[in-house]
């Protein structure tokens, strides 16, 4: 019997986010019925972002990476164009539910040949919680204007759900891929098999709970992220009052205990963590420094308004001495239920079809 085509068998891995970058997939804020009197505030966070990416050098060129902006209708386009046209994002004309690619688009992963291909997985909006039209085909309709060969997975998955080093670990938490309102009766070990026949994982480390309020029950982009093999960084309590100074410490003792897929122990780095973070209702959010997006020649900090913003854009700014480290606000984002690394999804540089 033939063996079924699956990336792991055709030579892919998912490689790390600091590896380079063909393209930024995002979405343009666009639905009034979800953002109201918030979306020209989170539009412009999105510009600001967008800013960052590009990278303007001195004559106003982007030395950055090109962005790709999905947009569902004419209106928007336009809306959009305008923008960004300063610094030459393409606007795609694909319909979406909403803003949060890390979790809608595909999951791009390359081989030793440099192909690129794209993974596409199941969507059903963090557990069922936010249904929205269009979210489910986002994937598929990505990787069509990418160009790359396509791998369909029935498994529910999230982008922001798995954080990789590019060399075989992933990390990823108990909370969100052993809920049962993703893949429900789906054990950890089965779970295990679909990553490596997916992104060549060969060395899955779990943690468990997530931030307070996470509406998508603990990813992992919001807790801990690596900035290279062996070496991951996540967030201390800061002040008195922090909603997730238990989770957060224990956090860092679990990473402390863990070794990758090359034998190597985790070597942890603490910056920061926004504190208590309260949205115009005075609800505790879900805000996370550890949400920044990894670009060619940047990497984005979400910023809050907090006291700690600047000592973690600093912190971060030291661990990736290579690249422009700026902080840049999301807090109007953030009441959508996520930050920079939300908005995002890389592909990697490399051959398309």
């Amino acid at each position: 019997m033939r063996e079924e085509r699956t990336p792991a068998r055709a030579g892919h891995r998912q490689p790390a986010e600091w590896e380079p970058h063909d393209a930024v997939w995002m979405a343009w804020p666009s639905h009034d019925a979800l953002w109201a009197q918030h979306l020209g505030e989170a539009q412009r966070e999105i510009i600001g972002l967008c800013e960052a990416i590009a990278d303007l050098d001195e004559e106003g060129h982007p030395r950055g990476e090109p962005i790709r902006m999905l947009v569902p209708d004419g209106v928007r386009h336009l809306e959009a164009s305008e923008a960004l046209e300063h610094l030459g994002v393409r606007c795609a004309r694909i319909p979406f539910g909403d803003i949060w690619m890390r979790d809608i688009a595909p999951i791009f992963v390359r081989n030793d040949a440099g192909e690129v291909a794209a993974c596409c997985f199941a969507f059903n909006g963090w557990g069922g919680k936010y249904i929205l039209d269009g979210d489910d085909l986002v994937a598929a309709r990505v990787a069509e204007h990418a160009g790359t060969e396509v791998f369909a997975f029935g498994m529910v998955l999230e982008g922001g759900a798995i954080e990789p080093d590019g060399e075989g670990t992933l990390l990823t938490t108990r909370q969100c891929m052993l809920n049962p309102n993703r893949n429900p009766g789906m054990a950890q070990a089965t779970i295990e098999a679909r990553f490596a026949e997916a992104f060549g994982a060969r060395r899955v480390l779990w943690l468990e709970q997530g931030l307070l309020h996470d509406h998508t029950d603990g990813h992992i982009d919001t807790l801990a992220r690596f900035v290279e093999p062996g070496r991951v960084v996540c967030m201390a309590p800061s002040g008195d009052h922090d909603p997730n100074a238990a989770v957060l410490d224990a956090i860092a003792r679990d990473l402390a205990a863990m070794t990758d897929a090359a034998g190597r122990k985790l070597q942890v780095e603490r910056i920061p963590s926004p504190g208590l973070v309260e949205d115009h209702e005075g609800l505790v959010m879900p805000a996370s420094y550890v949400n920044f997006y990894i670009a060619n020649t940047a990497v984005v900090v979400p910023t809050y308004g907090s006291p700690y913003d600047d000592a973690a854009v600093e912190a971060i700014a030291a661990l990736f001495p290579s690249r422009r480290v700026v902080g840049r606000r999301a807090k109007t984002i953030l009441t959508g239920g996520g930050a920079f690394h939300c908005v995002t999804q890389q592909q990697p540089t490399g051959a398309r079809h």
